[in-house]
This record gives C-alpha cells, sequence and structure tokens, in this order.
C-alpha cells in the first residue's frame, strides 16, 4: 500500500457540515469524490487543526487546516511506457513538460494507460516525488486531456510540496491561447449584460463567478454565483477573424486555477471555445463570414482550441523565478492559418 496526505484550508463562507465543506474545498487535483470523502471521514483518514474528525456533520469552520490521509492500493497496471516526450526544463527537482492534446496526465478509469505518469516512468523512473501517491507520481497539477501544453512535474518532495503552496496561493503565472466564436468586445453590450463579467482598462474581460460539478452531469462544470469555487478568467483580443467578425484569438490567463475553468466561463460570455464538445463549440457561422477553406476549418476542429502557452513560477527549493512558454502546436496553428486566409 502506498499513501498520499492532502493538505488545505477551509475556505470563507463555508458550508455548515464538515463533509460538505471538505467537499467544496478540497484541491481538484486529489481527484477525490464525495463518496470517496465520505468514507474517509467515517474512517478517521481526516484531521482538523491536527485532531482526527469522524463525524461528517461537524460544524465548518473557515480558516481550519485540513489534512487528509488517503491510502492507495499499488497498481500493477500502472507501469512506465516508452511514449515520447517534449521536456522543456528539467534539474534535480522538477520538470517542465509540454503536454500534448490527446494525453491524458494520469491513470483514471476510461484511461488506464498512455497517459502522462505512464511517459513519466519511463523517462524518470523512480525519480518522482511520491507526494501524489503511487497513480500519480510527480503531478502537482493538470490540464485537460484535449488541452495542450505547458506542465510543472516535481521530482522530490520537497518541490512537490514547494510547487502545491504556489498553486495553492494563486502566485503561479498561468496564460493560454484559445480560439473562440465571437469577439469578447468590451463595445458589446450583450457581453456587458453577462452576470459576473466586467472589463478592465486595454479591453480586458474579467469573468468573475463560483464553479462547480453540474448537477446532472457530473463530467461537466456549472457556472454558480453562490456556493462552489470562486473562479476568477481574464481574456484579452489578440486577433479577430472574418466579416464582420465571428472568431478570435484570445489570451487568456487565470487568477485561480478550476477544472475546466477557462471553457466553462467563456461559454458562461457567449463565446464557447472553437471545438469544445463539452461546452457547446460547434456553433454555425454567418455563410460569408469566412471563405470555405477557414468556414471548415472550423467545423471540422478535432478538440477544444486551448493551448496552456506560458508557466512562471519561484522554483521551490532555490527561490529562483522561472518562466517557460511553448509556441502553438500544428493543429491550432493550422487553424489560425486558415483563419487569416
Amino acid at each position: 500500500m502506498g499513501s498520499r496526505r492532502i493538505e488545505f484550508v477551509i475556505a470563507e463562507n463555508p458550508p455548515k457540515r464538515l463533509d460538505k465543506a471538505v467537499s467544496r474545498d478540497v484541491p481538484e487535483e486529489a481527484a477525490l469524490s464525495r463518496t470517496r470523502l465520505a468514507r474517509l471521514i467515517e474512517a478517521g483518514a481526516l484531521t482538523v487543526d491536527g485532531a482526527v474528525v469522524q463525524d461528517a456533520k461537524a460544524k465548518a469552520e473557515a480558516g481550519a487546516q485540513i489534512a487528509i490521509i488517503v491510502e492507495e492500493a499499488e497498481d500493477s497496471h500502472i507501469g512506465p511506457e516508452d511514449i515520447p516526450l517534449d521536456t522543456v526544463f528539467e534539474d534535480g527537482d522538477l520538470i517542465v513538460i509540454n503536454k500534448p492534446a490527446g494525453m491524458v496526465v494520469h491513470p483514471a478509469p476510461g484511461s488506464p494507460s498512455g497517459t502522462l505518469v505512464n511517459a513519466l516512468l519511463h523517462h524518470f523512473g523512480g525519480n518522482l516525488s511520491g507526494v501524489g501517491g503511487v497513480k500519480r507520481p510527480g503531478i502537482v497539477h493538470r490540464i485537460d486531456k484535449e488541452t495542450s501544453g505547458l506542465l510543472v512535474v516535481a521530482k522530490s518532495d520537497a518541490a512537490h510540496q514547494g510547487l502545491a503552496v504556489q498553486f495553492e496561493k494563486h502566485t503561479v503565472e498561468r496564460y493560454y491561447q484559445a480560439v473562440c466564436y465571437g469577439v469578447p468586445d468590451g463595445n458589446d453590450p450583450r457581453l456587458r449584460g453577462v452576470k459576473g463579467a466586467s472589463f478592465e482598462p486595454g479591453n480586458i474581460l474579467k469573468l468573475t463567478t463560483q464553479l462547480a460539478r453540474h448537477k446532472t452531469d457530473r463530467q461537466r462544470q456549472a457556472v454558480l454565483f453562490q456556493g462552489g469555487r470562486h473562479a476568477v478568467t481574464r481574456a484579452r483580443i489578440c486577433e479577430s477573424f472574418g466579416n464582420p467578425a465571428c472568431a478570435a484569438l484570445i489570451e487568456c490567463w487565470l487568477e485561480t486555477g478550476r477544472t475546466h475553468q477557462i471553457r466553462v466561463h467563456m461559454a458562461h460570455a457567449g463565446h464557447g471555445l472553437v471545438g469544445d464538445p463539452t461546452y457547446g463549440g460547434r456553433r454555425k457561422l454567418a455563410a460569408k463570414a469566412l471563405n470555405e477553406a477557414a468556414q471548415a476549418a472550423v467545423q471540422s476542429f478535432p478538440r477544444q482550441a486551448l493551448h496552456a502557452a506560458v508557466l512562471g513560477f519561484d522554483h521551490p527549493v532555490t527561490g529562483e523565478p522561472l518562466r517557460f512558454e511553448a509556441p502553438l502546436p500544428q493543429d491550432m496553428a493550422g487553424l489560425l492559418a486558415a483563419l487569416r486566409q
């Protein structure tokens, strides 16, 4: 058996019950369902400010320090696989990877192999942090399967813990490039009427909402304004396409890092990402706004047009500021080339 320790703090305005507050605030990277969390509380695997609490109905207090020990059976199916990796940076403590679209970060039901973890085990063997447990060696954060771009992986436990603190405090710099339907311009009165949307100087769209799992579709996130997790996304227009303009290249950056955050926020604003199968990225365009080749490129784009282009953080051991950039992958570069025709 292996184990992993998950630590976090109960945020402001928690639900009254401990189990609901823990379910709301547990880091998404922990990948723990509400049912699993309930079982862990019952089993005495959760502490509040250092004391074991097994009563799921106990009162939750903002600021409480939560620790959960998750025991995981060794899984013989999680082994090294000779999958090429685009390694952007490596030292004794961490690795920065440019992940291709189509690769799941760690094994899960439905994706038992071919993951980033399988590739990491082949290329780096036992030189990966054990903080994430036997199923997630080295994994500090995730990006979606069909999102390409930069991820940092921890080699040492000290690096993992130091990086986790930066992600928890939202001090990690993360910029994404995306292609969306329409143009998220502050002069559009429809956009200014979207709840949670505002504009900052420089025509920067700011989206501030709560996010939580959809009530009926557990694969989706939903925008809320009470409950859920605080989420803030900013976006600016880099380039627009069509006559009249019907699509745009945007740069998005995260103040928080929630599951599907950019995708669900842009869809909420009425500017869903091209190709996004989950949040409605298959939209009809005005017949004459783009030429036939561009129309075809948009309609056939096989994934959400989203790329994690910039990742910046302080080295968790040395304190040195690090910043990495990854160019657009071929599929998104090809989409932009078609839109520019």
